[in-house]
């Protein structure tokens, strides 16, 4: 019996080690598409397997976490309700609210009631704990600005996928500079600074741009968006809008939590007291 119990031991042994090289050598391949077109003036495609993924850069153990709202901030959730937020048609939003935190529940993606001008933005989130997935299964969301501009919200804590899609990319067009996420389930703090685009008679004269420290590290700064947010596509400037709109939080089938969410538009200089 004793034979056989070490031989149950050692053929465990050898299959969790034989799991964890599988699972290692799946995360050094390439994850993407490869029948997607090329970025204007870049050698990769949209969402390319073969863009270089950001360094990781560890985050300090707190930055922005739980940072309090400032005088002229509109707070779009406080933990306790979702009176801010409807469904992008207009019904009331269906998210699990529980604890000072609002989680995705499968039933549609969200948006603010209220529209923005260029703003500073403050939001916390948290993907499942629980890994349960790869790549972009994993704590998928995003942030939606004015339902055009991604900034993407992933587990990318050791987690390969598309350099282009993962924690903090401007979805399909620029991954970040670096790779400062936390471990699956630990909170995290996206502080963001968007500058719309502009027109003038019909014709874009300035085009979005969005500075972004994940975790207190800057992972864009001014970068400018290519156009919209478009799935496998290029993005384009393809409909003029309004220099404002609403600010959206992406139901992508996975339960990522958030908290803390404040917003304040940004006033320009000189513009009195």
């Amino acid at each position: 019996m004793r034979v056989n119990r070490n031989k149950r031991t050692l053929c465990a042994t050898l299959a969790a080690g034989l799991l964890m090289t599988a699972t290692a050598a799946a995360q050094q391949q390439p994850v993407g598409y490869e029948d997607t077109p090329k970025l204007p003036g870049l050698p990769w495609k949209v969402h390319d397997p073969n863009r270089p993924v950001p360094p990781v850069v560890a985050p300090g153990a707190a930055f922005s976490d739980m940072a309090a709202a400032p005088a002229d901030a509109v707070v779009l959730f406080d933990g306790t309700d979702l009176s801010k937020w409807q469904k992008p048609n207009g019904d009331e939003p269906e998210w699990k609210v529980e604890n000072g935190y609002m989680e995705v529940t499968s039933t549609g993606s969200i948006r603010t009631r209220d529209e923005f001008g260029d703003f500073q933005l403050h939001l916390e989130f948290a993907t499942p704990a629980k890994v349960e997935s790869n790549s972009q299964g994993r704590g998928n969301s995003g942030v939606m600005i004015y339902g055009d501009y991604e900034v993407q919200i992933l587990d990318s804590y050791e987690n390969r996928s598309y350099a282009d899609g993962q924690a903090g990319a401007l979805y399909g067009q620029t991954p970040p500079m670096v790779n400062s996420s936390r471990a699956p389930g630990a909170w995290q703090t996206y502080d963001i600074i968007f500058e719309a685009p502009r027109w003038k008679d019909g014709e874009l004269v300035k085009k979005a741009n969005v500075t972004v420290l994940h975790n207190g590290v800057v992972i864009h700064h001014k970068k400018e968006y290519i156009g919209r947010t478009i799935h496998r596509r290029v993005g384009v400037y393809d409909r003029p809008h309004e220099p404002r709109g609403w600010i959206g939080l992406q139901d992508h089938r996975n339960p990522t939590r958030f908290r803390n969410v404040w917003i304040r538009e940004l006033p320009g200089y000189d513009s009195g007291g």
